[in-house]
């Protein structure tokens, strides 16, 4: 049984997390809630990137919460305005000033579009890739890793570049379920992670999800993220509210029977709650 304190095992041999806190600019941000996530409710998984926004407020959150940084797991994530050999290196080294930190536990290209007009998309990524890779290499992010990349993404940067990402970060809940990309990851070595679990909001209303909420006697947002932890996929809700977050952490004290896996899993349809990736060259 997973506990609030498991972990999955990366390509590198690293530790990671299966449960975290998300922070985004959609649905706001309170810096209260994170805080209450890693002071009291045990959750080491805290997930950002600098288009957010909010590195400095973090940079605070980390020092208030008392965790000694050995047991934080702390990702943040380059910009397409910022890709590029150097403009990545220097864009690193602001966000971890930004966030009160001499190292990152990854570091991730954020987006596959390079959004640079005129520009060779898979050139870009590829110089990109090749700095975060010094980094990791120079001991200043212990692993590295891509957001919203399609199996397309992936197989050009094994082609271009030296390391293999370390986790690939996706849009994940039951209405979007891109087995074929988890599939990929699982046969590369490559770490699965999931957002939005809950489809901003959409899956709490599924008369199938409150079925289940009811059976076993929990919330449909904990639905929802045990069943994600249990297709294996490292998972990162938010919330701005102190009792939400206390109550995304616990969901290690029940399992889903499979039959309940399959009528999750049936839920897929397709539709996409964040950005979708697939047409990006």
């Amino acid at each position: 049984m997973l506990s609030p304190v498991s972990t999955v095992k990366l390509s590198n041999g690293l530790e990671m997390p299966v449960l975290g806190i998300g922070t985004s600019q959609v649905g706001g941000f309170s810096q209260e809630t994170v805080l209450y996530a890693l002071r009291d409710c045990g959750v080491r998984l805290l997930d950002t990137s600098k288009y957010n926004g909010f590195e400095v407020q973090l940079a605070e959150v980390i020092r208030e919460s008392g965790v000694p940084r050995g047991d934080l797991w702390l990702t943040n994530k380059l910009w397409p305005e910022d890709y590029g050999y150097e403009s990545a290196k220097k864009a690193f080294k602001n966000s971890c000033t930004n966030m009160g930190v001499e190292y990152l536990d990854i570091y991730m290209l954020h987006w596959p579009d390079a959004m640079k007009p005129g520009s060779n998309n898979r050139q870009v990524r590829a110089e990109s890739w090749r700095a975060l890779e010094e980094l990791y290499n120079e001991g200043l992010c212990r692993s590295i890793g891509v957001s919203n990349f399609t199996i397309r993404h992936l197989e050009q940067l094994k082609e271009d570049c030296t390391v293999v990402p370390h986790v690939n970060q996706v849009e994940y809940h039951p209405y979007q379920q891109p087995t074929e990309l988890m599939e990929y990851c699982r046969r590369n070595a490559i770490a699965f992670q999931g957002y939005c679990p809950l489809a901003k909001g959409q899956a709490l209303s599924d008369p199938t999800i409150i079925q289940l909420a009811e059976k076993y006697q929990c919330s449909p947002a904990q639905i929802c993220i045990r069943w994600s932890l249990q297709n294996g996929a490292i998972t990162i809700p938010k919330s701005t509210k102190k009792e939400r977050a206390q109550e995304n952490s616990e969901v290690f004290g029940f399992q889903l029977t499979e039959d309940d896996m399959e009528k999750m899993n049936q839920l897929h349809d397709g539709r996409h709650v964040s950005w979708d990736p697939t047409n990006v060259e």
